[in-house]
């Protein structure tokens, strides 16, 4: 389907076809939801993140600029600016009742992470994982999702703390560069 606007030109990123959308809910919304549900901890501002990104990235989608990365990684950088607006609203406006109170009126799935939403989370991550050589997998492990200290890592594998870092930075270059669809 060809593009439905006429101000997308050769740098257009797609978004604006019905195959392109689709597309990129394909291989980033998973991806794209597990980062707001971590940086929000709420499953509908979370939902609500990331279809913000998705208008962001619909509305500007000509202005997408292929030489500056992917369309991952330029959704990554929409989302981090919808994220820091939804921190920034909710900072200004805190809501009057505290979370005891909404969450005992609140429909308790969308409280809490949906089951699926944890294992499709899940699952991307181990896929992304498994494409990493065991040292830098390992790294990223402990450092990334475990939350521990370069040193700490270090010092329970016996290296020193800049092959940790190494590693590590190795590791989510690699992972930058993977095709959309990976």
């Amino acid at each position: 389907m060809e593009c439905v606007r006429t101000v997308c030109g050769a740098g257009c990123a797609k978004l604006c076809t019905d195959a392109g959308l689709a597309a990129v809910l394909a291989a980033d919304r998973a991806l794209l939801h597990w980062r707001a549900m971590r940086a929000l901890g709420d499953c509908g501002l979370a939902e609500q993140a990331v279809q913000e990104t998705l208008l962001r990235g619909w509305r500007s989608c000509a202005r997408y600029d292929r030489s500056k990365g992917s369309v991952r990684t330029w959704l990554l950088v929409i989302e981090r600016n919808v994220l820091v607006d939804l921190a920034r609203a909710r900072a200004v406006r805190p809501g009057d009742t505290g979370w005891d109170d909404v969450h005992e009126v609140a429909d308790i799935r969308c409280a809490d992470p949906d089951f699926a939403d944890g294992l499709v989370d899940g699952l991307l991550v181990a896929q992304l994982l498994a494409s990493l050589p065991p040292l830098q997998r390992d790294a990223v492990v402990e450092v990334i999702l475990r939350d521990r200290a370069y040193q700490d890592v270090a010092d329970d594998f016996g290296i020193p703390v800049g092959t940790v870092k190494t590693r590590v930075h190795y590791a989510l270059r690699s992972l930058r560069r993977l095709p959309i669809g990976a």
